[in-house]
């Protein structure tokens, strides 16, 4: 093996690495930088040669990272977000740009309460546009360019390549004093079919061969809480969601255990160069605070 030069890493060449394993290939990474084609693989060529490793290769989906470019992608984020931060602090300009965030509404509390305000706080240039929607509309949004990062849970839209935040705990939840009839179809509560408790629900009571029927269907989060409270029907939510009025129910009600999702962060292909960094400090924030190590 060649001598691994100890001279000092090309930022600008960290900087079009990271774009090429964003974005997937060459040619919208170079769009980005504003560069040639040529010029960004020659960057990430003598990139290469000066850690003597291969850190691109080419697949079906296009340009992917090799382990060892997989291992130093996150390294390299760290050392070009260490760095602006520096540079911001020091010439006073901070991040910049528009970050469009969307979350689904169960989870929007703990982020939105905790986290953008400070965001804001450390980041005043940067213009937030943060939506709640189920986990399938913003995975739909994500890919049509109209948000710039998403938390989403992995079911039923499966996303690719999108980083784990935390394991999600849906219980069925009812009123604290209804009572089921095992013969009569499960009365539901539910949101739209891209739903991702929706989905597990309904997955479980088919495996069971359970009937059951729809008696409210809402967007709203609360509206579908206040059915559930009221003995309206019965729902799937998170277990901290519960509230004094309502029960979690099991296999005493003759329903199935409920499998739990993941929360992921999914970065967008289509923001701006401009916007990017403001848009992976906020990913940087809720993967430190939200992740299962953060």
């Amino acid at each position: 093996m060649a001598e691994v030069s100890t001279s000092a890493l090309d930022l600008e060449a960290l900087r079009s690495f990271v774009l090429v394993a964003r974005l997937g290939t060459l040619a919208a990474a170079a769009e980005e930088r504003h560069r040639t084609v040529s010029a960004l693989s020659m960057q990430i060529k003598r990139l290469e040669a000066h850690l003597d490793a291969r850190l691109l290769v080419r697949s079906a989906k296009g340009m992917t990272t090799t382990p060892t470019g997989e291992a130093l992608l996150g390294e390299a984020r760290e050392l070009l977000r260490q760095h602006d931060g520096l540079v911001a602090r020091i010439s006073g300009r901070g991040l910049r740009g528009r970050v469009r965030f969307g979350m689904p509404e169960d989870f929007a509390s703990r982020i939105v309460g905790r986290l953008l305000p400070d965001y804001l706080a450390r980041h005043p240039d940067v213009v937030l546009e943060a939506v709640t929607a189920t986990s399938g509309d913003l995975a739909r949004r994500l890919e049509r360019g109209e948000l710039s990062l998403i938390v989403a849970l992995d079911r039923p839209h499966h996303l690719m390549g999108g980083e784990p935040l935390w394991r999600t705990t849906p219980v069925w939840a009812g009123a604290r004093e209804l009572r089921l009839s095992p013969g009569q179809p499960l009365p539901l509560a539910l949101h739209p079919v891209d739903c991702p408790y929706r989905h597990l629900g309904v997955e479980a009571l088919a495996a069971i061969g359970r009937s059951w029927h729809a008696v409210f269907t809402s967007t709203s989060l609360h509206a579908v809480e206040t059915a559930v409270e009221s003995g309206l029907a019965v729902s799937i939510l998170e277990r901290d969601r519960l509230t004094p009025t309502m029960r979690e129910l099991g296999e005493a009600e003759g329903l199935p255990v409920l499998q739990g999702c993941e929360a992921q962060l999914h970065y967008g292909r289509r923001v701006s160069a401009a916007s990017w960094p403001a848009v992976e400090a906020l990913g940087e924030m809720l993967t430190q605070h939200l992740g299962r190590h953060g």
